[in-house]
């Protein structure tokens, strides 16, 4: 257990991190539900507007540190390749 203050101010402050960040990567996963579901409904242009929404929500993630870049740029790249298959 923490024994000096310092220590017991830091479990305080990565309890509150812990959750901004949680509900941070959930916003970022229902972003990428979006394009999913546009993608295996067959809309090419639902899929390329989530898309266009979900990039910069991705992008913030990375800038926030909450997820590592290159995942990010692997799952951009994915899922961009999927929405331009899109007849």
């Amino acid at each position: 257990m923490a024994n000096t203050p310092q220590a017991k101010k830091r479990i305080r402050r990565n309890d509150r991190r812990a959750v901004v960040n949680g509900n941070r990567v959930g916003r970022i996963r229902t972003f990428v539900k979006k394009v999913e579901l546009a993608l295996l409904a067959g809309d090419k242009a639902v899929a390329t507007e989530a898309l266009a929404a979900a990039q910069p929500e991705m992008a913030r993630g990375v800038a926030k540190g909450v997820l590592h870049k290159n995942t990010v740029a692997r799952k951009f790249s994915r899922l961009s390749k999927r929405v331009a298959a899109l007849g």
